[in-house]
């Protein structure tokens, strides 16, 4: 079974008389540990699919399945026990809180698992390590370059240890060389078994990813894996 599934999924939006289909029937399977970029031009779907994979937007049709589970079926809390169990978000603007050190906004998702405060703080510091920036561990945001807050977000996505990591832009504030190491973080995670969901709309970030699926007018217009360009 891949670790994601999705069947015939759309998310149709109204406006007055009309009807806007941000996704139209969008199929797809990923498998545990693909490194998956998403393109497309504005409007064509990137940001409502990574929404829907984040159990963020209900699918006005179709089913999301992910590690066998149809997620939409759940209840509300069950709903954020699975985004809390499974899921690792990555934002274009890190969304750090400004008055918390790295290491305290790393374990920010900790705050609602059981455990020792130490405990969490040291699992904090291990993660800040692991992408390289652990000298870092006491420092605010505003005394830090971009691409080190985004290994603090980076950091923070991963402390729960989720299956499955959602990039949305995530070198968007980032110069070539910082999104460089962003993005020899990430390959290196998925040649580790991450699942890895990113979308963006700069080809050259897209090439760091095995499967490129290209989105048109809320649909899948090609899915390149390994640059054969074969849809699968």
């Amino acid at each position: 079974m891949p670790l994601i599934k999705l069947d015939n999924v759309s998310k149709h939006y109204t406006g007055g008389d009309e009807i806007v289909k941000a996704l139209d029937e969008v199929s797809m399977t990923i498998e545990k540990g693909d490194f998956v970029a998403v393109c497309g031009a504005s409007g064509s779907g990137k940001s409502t699919l990574l929404n829907i994979l984040g159990i963020l937007s209900t699918p006005t049709a179709g089913s999301v399945i992910i590690d066998e589970i149809d997620v939409y079926a759940l209840g509300t809390e069950k709903k954020s026990d699975f985004r809390s169990d499974y899921l690792g978000f990555i934002f274009q603007g890190f969304q750090l809180v400004p008055y918390l050190t790295a290491c305290e906004n790393v374990m920010l998702p900790l705050a609602i698992t059981s455990g020792k405060n130490n405990d969490k703080r040291k699992k904090a510091l291990d993660m800040l390590d692991h992408v390289g920036i652990l000298n870092k561990a006491h420092k605010l945001p505003n005394q830090l370059s971009g691409g080190e807050n985004q290994r603090v977000a980076i950091a923070r996505a991963l402390v729960n240890e989720p299956e499955i990591l959602l990039a949305d832009e995530l070198t968007g504030n980032l110069d070539s060389k910082n999104s460089e190491e962003v993005m020899n973080l990430l390959v290196d995670l998925s040649k580790k078994g991450k699942t890895i969901i990113m979308v963006t709309h700069e080809k050259s970030i897209a090439q760091y990813a095995g499967i490129t699926i290209n989105l048109f007018d809320g649909m899948i217009k090609e899915k390149i894996q390994n640059g054969t360009g074969v849809l699968k």
